[in-house]
């Protein structure tokens, strides 16, 4: 496969796949792997407890942490890489900020954010994994994280619609939207294939493209 993109991200809502996609991708097409920790975020169990009193923690901890392994040595060229694929961006935490924070602190958010935002390095491609609601919630429920069993389908479709909006207005990077909603592209090795040659044809001119696959 011929490789255009020297960095890609893979985002969507909790539960669509981002991870599982951009380690296949990565060890597949010796790309450069950059996860998030998201397991380090201290506030994240005591956030689903009691979201009022420890969003603003949690999204200052998220934040900052994404800023430091994306603007680190991280993002640097690896000679024995071709390209980086990330599993989240560093837009993600603006989207979450402005639906789990109250107005003022949203305000003092949006202005740290806009400081470290002019330091991080916009992909030059971002896939997006739409998944219905039912199926975010069977993947989470799979996957087993303590503190994520009780999520509720309307912050998920919060979330979603958050995403929606940016990335209809944003004009920074090319985006592939995928809906994945009826396909398993870990164990379908032909909806696997059409998402890489998605991504090697994908169109300079081409902004935003909309494909559902299955």
């Amino acid at each position: 496969m011929n490789m255009q993109f020297n960095f890609i991200v893979i985002e969507g809502n909790i539960g669509s796949g981002k991870t599982s996609l951009s380690k296949k991708i990565a060890a597949d097409l010796n790309g450069k792997l950059i996860l998030e920790e998201f397991a380090d975020n201290p506030f994240l169990p005591k956030f689903y407890k009691d979201a009022e009193q420890n969003a603003f923690p949690l999204e200052l901890f998220f934040m900052a942490e994404r800023f430091q392994q994306l603007s680190s040595e991280s993002m640097k060229s690896d000679l024995f890489s071709e390209f980086s694929i990330a599993d989240y961006s560093f837009f993600k935490s603006k989207l979450f900020s402005q639906n789990n924070l109250k107005e003022d602190e949203l305000n003092l958010f949006n202005r740290l954010y806009s400081i470290m935002f002019t330091s991080i390095k916009n992909p030059n491609l971002l896939i997006y994994l739409h998944s219905e609601v039912s199926r975010l919630q069977e993947n989470i429920k799979k996957r087993g994280r303590d503190y994520e069993q009780n999520i509720k389908d309307e912050y998920l479709k919060n979330i979603e619609n958050k995403y929606f909006d940016y990335l209809k207005k944003q004009t920074d990077f090319q985006v592939l939207m995928l809906d994945v909603s009826k396909v398993n592209f870990m164990k379908d090795e032909k909806i696997y294939n059409q998402i890489m040659n998605e991504i090697e044809n994908f169109e300079k001119d081409v902004r935003i493209k909309n494909l559902v696959l299955g």
